[in-house]
């Protein structure tokens, strides 16, 4: 059987944590910044954490070596 491929476009928005948690960057820090408040461009500066049922489809299908 041949090797699984990794869906890159995820491998490069989604990474693991030291706890098998799935970290990702928020959106919505791109552009058209000035209507937005400092306090919501200061919490989307965080990674944010996958909810917990979502996290085994990324980690068999999109990253399966992850």
């Amino acid at each position: 059987m041949p090797k699984m491929k990794t869906r890159k476009s995820a491998a490069k928005r989604f990474s693991f944590t030291g706890s098998g948690k799935v970290k990702y960057k928020k959106q919505n820090l791109r552009h058209i910044l000035t209507k937005k408040s400092t306090k919501r461009k200061r919490n989307l500066r965080h990674a944010g954490i996958l909810s917990a049922e979502n996290v085994p489809v990324v980690r068999k299908k999109l990253l399966p070596y992850g």
